[in-house]
């Protein structure tokens, strides 16, 4: 079976570096791998000294390099939708679908759907990708389930407004729907979708890996990542310390630094106790070309980094005496941070500016929360008949 790494950390922790260490070794190894990046500042190309294009590029054997180019794959791949999209913004106006770039959030779509048949097509044994900072990566990750809820919602709305509103829209509305064609499109995005859910949350293909400095700013925010990480159910199996400085330096300018360094690698491994944690030098040449890169396989990857941790938290449904329990690791939360509510069909958990949606089964939409209670690293919320 394949499996996919993602990469994640705030901006400048070295997740390129490190992605690319592993990409390197698994090819080494004689396993098939890509190594891409979803990032829009792509730099996989610099890394290596090498030009790259809009289609994977070997610069090993078994290690092709892809830097994703969403516009080019939503034209090639879904071009009948983004057709209509065209259409739709540009009737009747001299402006057009080009003049207003990448529809927000679609960017983070088509890369993930890239992946996703990529790793359908079954050519790669790893899948190792290389994420844009902390901020852009959450929202890449919760993209496909936020997207396939509202297309859930709106898909038969759709056809029903297609059939009755698509004759009169173009005359009276000057917009032009979406054809049918189009809409069979969004279709066929939708069951995409569902299998991209269960492909980046399946813990035996997928593993989010953290990377991190040990500075106060990358501490807190690879913290809330993990806490983040939690709430959508995705499976972290690993972080790694990168920047370390070598404590032997002789040099006194470093000693503050080193004492610093010293406090936050205690704090790191003091929250993530559970998970395997690797520990990357601070080298003394810029890690650039396949020989820097090297030197982190051969100093740093000397075990099997690709074995899997699927034992972590996981949110779960739990039948009780007073109907059902729903059980959710969100760790490093406050209380005053959470916010939690039932609509019709669905749990809604809000975590600062994070909104998620969790369906509910349907034997227990004639329940209502009546608890909801933070213990240890669980939000546990009690269901019982109305």
């Amino acid at each position: 079976m394949s499996r996919i790494y993602i990469f994640t950390g705030k901006g400048g922790v070295g997740k390129t570096s490190t992605a690319a260490a592993h990409a390197v070794k698994s090819a080494n190894e004689g396993v098939k791998t890509l190594l891409v990046s979803t990032d829009m500042a792509h730099n996989l190309g610099d890394l290596f000294e090498k030009e790259l294009g809009r289609e994977p590029v070997e610069i090993i054997p078994n290690l092709d390099v892809y830097e994703i180019d969403p516009e080019y794959v939503l034209e090639h791949d879904f071009h009948e939708m983004s057709e209509s999209l065209r259409k739709m913004i540009s009737m009747d106006s001299d402006v057009g679908m080009d003049d207003f770039g990448m529809i927000p959030g679609m960017e983070e779509l088509v890369s993930l759907l890239k992946i996703a048949e990529v790793y359908k097509e079954g050519i790669y044994g790893r899948i190792i990708v290389d994420c844009a900072p902390t901020g852009e990566t959450l929202s890449l990750l919760k993209f496909p389930e936020l997207l396939s809820w509202y297309v859930e919602k709106f898909l038969p709305v759709g056809k029903v407004a297609i059939r009755v509103l698509a004759p009169v829209s173009k005359k009276l509305l000057k917009v032009e729907l979406p054809n049918r064609e189009a809409i069979n499109d969004i279709e066929r995005m939708y069951l995409k979708l569902v299998e991209l859910q269960e492909l980046l949350k399946d813990r035996e293909i997928t593993s989010i890996r953290l990377v991190a400095v040990p500075e106060k700013m990358a501490v807190e925010e690879t913290k809330r990542n993990y806490m983040y990480m939690n709430l959508y159910n995705f499976n972290v199996d690993g972080i790694y310390i990168n920047r370390i400085l070598p404590k032997d330096i002789d040099n006194k300018f470093f000693d503050k630094w080193l004492e610093i360094q010293g406090r936050y690698v205690i704090q790191l491994e003091e929250c993530f106790t559970g998970l395997p944690i690797w520990y990357i030098r601070w080298y003394d040449e810029e890690l650039k070309g396949l020989d820097a890169v090297g030197r982190i396989c051969r100093d740093v990857l000397t075990e099997d980094v690709f074995a899997s941790r699927m034992d972590g938290p996981r949110e779960e449904f739990r039948e009780n005496e007073q109907g059902y329990l729903l059980r959710v690791p969100i760790p490093y939360v406050e209380k005053d941070e959470l916010d939690v509510y039932q609509s019709e069909s669905d749990v809604v958990i809000k975590l600062g500016n994070f909104k998620r949606n969790i369906p509910l089964p349907d034997s227990i939409r004639t329940y209502e929360i009546t608890s909801a209670k933070l213990e240890k690293e669980y939000l546990n919320m009690q269901f019982e008949l109305k």
